[in-house]
């Protein structure tokens, strides 16, 4: 044997076995402090609040992918989960020095507790969401909902991960319309053999955008119909050929929205971002959350921690609280950092599920000129939080239309917004 295997040998022995005794060392900790947990609480949401911040090293790599230049933000994240006091039944432990959290999604918890409580056995996805356990009453969510037959399950059993991207050939508005015969006016669908505890809107901005807005619903339709979501999706739409202010149209939909029903959720969504993984559940967690995660266009990584652009969720209570988007970003870029901001400003925390779900395919397409003062303005949005927004916005509503496949509003902005 050469000299120098001989020297690298006891080394790479040594090194195997230090990190078999962490791993057992971290193994037997985590099983310990979960048992503890479960064995001495009333509730399962008890044992959530102390399993999802006291993630380890290994679990956190794996579901986050917390790489080199995240990694020195952990210590300053922790300190920050400590003084925030989260509700961490739905939360794990960030890794950024700027304050949002990685969301836990409800297949994930399930599956953590069903490790130590041996409640269900495992065998696909669609077992785990199918026989989720009730700790309270021992019961699932189905079983439930088919006793009482009103309440439809938190996750659907039909989600199994990723699903498949089709950007080609582009379908016709006949050829959607056909294949989603069972779609309700405006885009509109909801499961008839159970209730959907909250209803969700999906506010498309947009101009311009005709084939992205067909592939999008090709896919979008089924995706949401899979979750068993009792959702609409709305298309805003620019008029003019001015400057674009996507802020101001998702304004604008937030509002129309409510005017037709009472939505308890809103999904702000790019037209040309498709999401990978049926599990990217289109819901509102308790905090406002970033979907769009990883992006292929961006080698599926955060471009940076505080972006709450591409696709968001946010819910009715917290849209209004936040006011809204600012009315005042003429073009590309800006409007989302200064809500990222708002959110922030309001002791609210961006969520964001795992980068190994929270995957998205971008459309392809010609950039936006980005607008030149958006810095400015960005630099100024703190002082206009309480009077720029929701509570200032105004427009000219010049047709409003309930297609099959999606609620069409068509806006004139006012030019009053810009500064």
């Amino acid at each position: 044997m050469p000299p120098c295997l001989l020297q690298s040998t006891p080394y790479k022995g040594l090194f195997i076995l230090v990190l078999l005794f962490v791993a057992l060392e971290y193994i037997f900790n985590t099983v310990s402090e979960t048992r503890t947990d479960i064995f001495n609480s009333s509730t399962k949401v008890e044992f959530l609040e102390k399993s999802a911040i006291h993630y380890g090293p290994l679990l956190k790599t794996l579901l986050f992918k917390a790489y080199s230049k995240n990694m020195s933000c952990i210590q300053q994240a922790r300190r920050l989960n400590s003084q925030a006091h989260l509700k961490a039944g739905n939360f794990a432990v960030s890794i950024s020095n700027l304050d949002y959290v990685v969301t836990i999604p409800p297949f994930l918890i399930w599956n953590i507790t069903e490790i130590y409580t041996n409640n269900y056995s495992v065998e696909s996805p669609a077992s785990t969401f199918s026989n989720k356990v009730n700790i309270d009453n021992g019961t699932s969510e189905l079983e439930r909902s088919s006793q009482d037959g009103t309440l439809c399950p938190d996750v659907s059993q039909n989600l199994y991960g990723r699903v498949q991207i089709q950007t080609y050939p582009v379908p016709s508005v006949q050829t959607l319309e056909s294949r989603f015969s069972w779609l309700q006016p405006g885009g509109h669908w909801a499961p008839s053999n159970c209730t959907v505890e909250k209803k969700v809107a999906i506010i498309i901005p947009f101009r311009s955008r005709g084939e992205h807005l067909l592939l999008f619903l090709q896919h979008m339709h089924p995706f949401l119909k899979k979750q068993q979501l009792d959702y609409t999706i709305f298309v805003v739409e620019q008029d003019g050929e001015g400057p674009f202010n996507r802020a101001m149209l998702m304004n604008i939909g937030y509002i129309e929205g409510l005017k037709a029903r009472t939505y308890d959720c809103f999904i702000f969504h790019d037209v040309d971002l498709l999401p990978e993984d049926d599990r990217n559940l289109y819901t509102c967690p308790e905090q406002p959350r970033h979907m769009s995660v990883a992006v292929d266009m961006f080698n599926y990584r955060l471009p940076y921690p505080a972006i709450f652009g591409g696709v968001s969720a946010i819910s009715r209570a917290h849209f209004k609280l936040l006011n809204g988007f600012s009315n005042s970003f003429w073009g590309w870029g800006g409007e989302d950092d200064d809500m990222s901001n708002r959110i922030r400003h309001h002791q609210l925390y961006i969520s964001r599920y795992p980068i190994t779900i929270a995957r998205y395919t971008m459309l392809t397409h010609k950039k936006d000129l980005p607008n030149p003062h958006r810095y400015d303005v960005l630099r100024k949005g703190q002082q206009l939080f309480d009077t720029d927004g929701l509570n200032s916005l105004k427009y000219q509503l010049l047709m409003r239309k309930e297609k099959l496949l999606y609620t069409w509003i068509l806006v004139k902005l006012s030019s009053q917004h810009r500064r």
